[in-house]
């Protein structure tokens, strides 16, 4: 299966740079998996989609402003964004600078703090802060918004790369789907008999790296933490007990469901996964999807052709062009139930 099945070509200018002026403001592609029918609809729509009984798992990860500017002690300016945090002081980060900084070297951080470098593991660099990680972030970070939006981060990307559900700190990107819940429409969900749980995957910035590799099955994932809790694994027993669907709120959900249920069966998991969702790989979890548009030749593109089908996921996303969508982080949704017979590229004549 090749990369090049998943290109498409995006005008720049359906690239969401900023977010609407209200989450639910955002328009929604309705794509029905067993009959690859396209409806045209609102965020706030998404409401006549749900049943009673239905379970809706959002991603309670928490962004960290993860970017930071600074330069070497020994001079030369330097961006770190950080990737993991791995305890109170130290991070794996990423580091732009005219040359590399070296292990025992001094980075100093512009708003106050500074850093050693201790060392350095294939492009990340182990960091170590004079002071808790998290305070400092909160005090000097900038909010990491995607290499597409090529504009400075403001004030007002705080809040609105954020979702409003989110609890626990450590991604440094957002779960994209879950931007286009306000209060209000998470509670018109749970009026509806609708039942929510919560999963926590902190998402990596390689997550939007390319695929670098001509073949899909050459490409191997980016690691993230995640947690699936044993009150999901019973929320989600209990849908399929009473007939419900299990409907993930983005990506990261999915990729959570599925890598604790990768032997089939859910349990409760905590640790990293590396679990990549192409066409042909089974979902075990997953019955229904909410999610944001994706870049071209994408992981996150390929998993939705996996769910939704090859065919019906490219013919969606061209309709998608050509009604002027907006694309990515701060762009419009799709509701997508699941394809049961998916085809993959190598399946068209």
């Amino acid at each position: 299966m090749r990369v090049a099945d998943f290109h498409f070509e995006l005008p720049e200018a359906l690239i969401a740079r900023h977010p609407l002026a209200e989450r639910r403001a955002s328009r929604l592609l309705v794509l029905d998996g067993e009959t690859g029918s396209l409806s045209h609809r609102h965020f706030a729509d998404l409401l006549e989609y749900l049943r009673p009984g239905d379970l809706m798992v959002f991603n309670n990860t928490r962004v960290i402003p993860a970017r930071l500017f600074g330069q070497k002690a020994s001079g030369g300016k330097l961006e770190i964004l950080i990737e993991r945090v791995l305890d109170n002081h130290r991070v794996l980060a990423h580091v732009r600078s005219s040359k590399s900084p070296k292990p025992g070297s001094t980075l100093l951080i512009d708003g106050g703090g500074e850093a050693e470098m201790l060392a350095r593991h294939d492009a990340l660099f182990e960091l170590k802060f004079a002071e808790e990680v998290l305070p400092l972030l909160e005090r000097v970070g900038h909010m990491p918004l995607p290499p597409y939006i090529d504009r400075p981060d403001d004030d007002a990307d705080r809040e609105r790369y954020q979702t409003v559900y989110a609890r626990h700190a450590g991604a440094v990107a957002a779960p994209t789907a879950g931007l286009h819940f306000d209060q209000a429409l998470l509670d018109a969900v749970a009026a509806k008999g609708v039942e929510s749980a919560f999963v926590t995957l902190h998402v990596g910035a390689g997550t939007f790296q390319p695929v670098r590799v001509e073949r899909i099955e050459d490409h191997h994932m980016h690691h993230e933490w995640l947690e699936v809790g044993q009150d999901v694994v019973d929320a989600v027993a209990a849908c399929r007990a009473r007939g419900g669907r299990v409907i993930a709120v983005g990506t990261t959900s999915v990729r959570s469901l599925e890598s604790a249920a990768r032997d089939g069966q859910l349990k409760a998991f905590s640790g990293d996964t590396d679990i990549f969702l192409y066409p042909g790989r089974p979902f075990h979890v997953v019955d229904a999807l909410v999610t944001n548009f994706h870049l071209p030749e994408s992981t996150l593109l390929m998993l939705v052709s996996a769910f939704a089908g090859y065919p019906e996921t490219m013919a969606a996303y061209a309709a998608a062009v050509e009604q002027g969508y907006r694309f990515f982080s701060y762009g419009d949704a799709m509701f997508i139930t699941r394809n049961p017979a998916p085809r993959g590229p190598e399946d068209q004549a």
